[in-house]
């Protein structure tokens, strides 16, 4: 489902009136002739579609971003699949004003890039990524990720962002990210490892052991690269529920 699809960033238009739109046969922005709602919506969903089309051609992905709900944003996705910006953080602890950001991965166009904490993790390489990304993809990341980074690393994250814990509960799936890929099938090389053993890997880290190091990297690209798994099996079940149970 993309973008032009989309009727709910209108004010006035819920997902009632867009269905009730889908089954007219409105499907497409450009399919939109006025009929089957009131005067006064025809003319806002008018005048989205002229700036919309507008702003879908500037890139401006932002736009559609602040006028859908959390939920939502899932849509987003097909129209920025290419610059789209797989991130997961691992840290010393759960309180950004007093622990540590310990490794970033960042997982696009296929190739997966690990910045570690002492090393090569700078503000200056985070804000480069961020803004080669046109939509931003992370697990409970608007929660806990993205807080993080802006507190520890002072970046600018305005990139248009899906957070899948939102859109998976959409679908009834609960919980964290591993236990979300159990349920849909997603394997891993390690699934034994958690959070806490991202804490004590990095300790052991810091006391000399370099293996801890390698084992927490891999942990930590392993939930970035299948977070575009997790991503593509949303979409696409969200896509036959929203929009094509209507339209096909």
């Amino acid at each position: 489902m993309r973008i032009e699809n989309s009727f709910i960033p209108v004010r006035g238009v819920g997902e009632a009136t867009e269905r009730k739109l889908w089954e007219h046969g409105v499907t497409h922005w450009e399919e939109f002739d006025g009929r089957v709602v009131g005067p006064t919506l025809a003319d806002r969903i008018e005048s989205f579609i002229d700036d919309a089309w507008t702003r879908l051609e500037a890139g401006d992905l932002g736009y559609f971003a602040e006028s859908m709900p959390a939920s939502s944003r899932w849509r987003l996705y097909e129209n920025a699949h290419d610059e789209a910006c797989f991130l997961d953080i691992e840290t010393t602890g759960l309180d950004a004003s007093c622990h540590d950001v310990t490794t970033v991965s960042v997982h696009r166009g296929g190739e997966t890039t690990t910045y570690v904490r002492g090393d090569d993790l700078t503000a200056e390489r985070l804000q480069t990524e961020l803004e080669a990304a046109s939509l931003l993809v992370t697990f409970n990341g608007a929660q806990f990720d993205v807080p993080f980074l802006e507190t520890c690393y002072d970046v600018d994250v305005s990139v248009p962002h899906v957070d899948l814990m939102y859109p998976c509960r959409t679908l009834g799936l609960s919980g964290g990210l591993k236990r979300i890929e159990r349920e849909v099938g997603i394997g891993r090389d390690r699934p034994d490892l958690s959070g806490r053993d991202a804490v004590r890997l990095w300790r052991e880290y810091e006391r000399g052991d370099d293996d801890a190091l390698e084992t927490l990297v891999s942990y930590n690209r392993a939930d970035t690269r299948n977070l575009e798994t997790l991503m593509d099996h949303v979409t696409s079940r969200l896509h036959a529920d929203v929009f094509g149970s209507v339209v096909e």
